[in-house]
C-alpha cells in the first residue's frame, strides 16, 4: 500500500489547481490534482497531452474509466467505491493506482484487507491559486 500525507511516511504532495495557468505555480515534475468534471476537461486534456502527472478524483465508475483513458497516474475515490474501482483497475490493467481518501488511520487496515493500492490524507493536497 502506498501512503500520501501520512504523518509517519514521507511522500510527495499533490497540487490542486483550478486552471491551466496555475500549473506554472507548481513545482517542477509535480503531480496535479483535479476533480474529474466537464468543467475541468480543458485542464485534464492539456495535462494529458503535455504528459503532466495527474491525480483525478472521480465519483463513479464512468469517471473512473475516463480518468484511466486520460492517463491519470492516480485515481482517487471515496471509500464506498474503493473495492469496485480496484477490481476494475486490475481487470483492465490500468496504469493508474487507486487511492482512497482517508481522515483516520483506523481506515488503513480495512482498505489493506481490500487490497487497495493506496490512501491519501487531506494534508497531501496543496491548493494552488492562479
Amino acid at each position: 500500500m502506498i501512503f500520501f500525507g501520512h504523518r509517519f511516511i514521507q511522500s510527495q504532495n499533490f497540487y490542486h489547481i483550478q486552471s491551466i495557468e496555475a500549473i506554472d505555480n507548481t513545482p517542477p515534475s509535480s503531480t496535479i490534482f483535479l476533480e474529474f468534471s466537464e468543467q475541468n476537461l480543458d485542464i485534464i486534456t492539456f495535462a494529458s497531452s503535455s504528459e503532466i502527472p495527474m491525480a483525478l478524483h472521480v465519483k463513479n465508475i464512468t469517471e473512473l474509466l475516463y480518468a484511466s483513458s486520460f492517463g491519470a497516474l492516480y485515481i482517487v475515490v471515496e471509500k464506498e467505491l474503493a473495492k469496485t474501482a480496484q477490481n476494475i483497475a486490475e481487470k483492465y490493467l490500468f496504469d493508474a493506482k487507486i487511492l482512497v481518501f482517508v481522515t483516520d488511520e483506523r481506515e488503513i487496515e480495512e482498505l489493506g484487507l481490500l487490497s487497495i493500492d493506496g490512501v491519501i490524507f487531506p494534508n497531501a493536497i496543496i491548493k494552488i491559486n492562479s
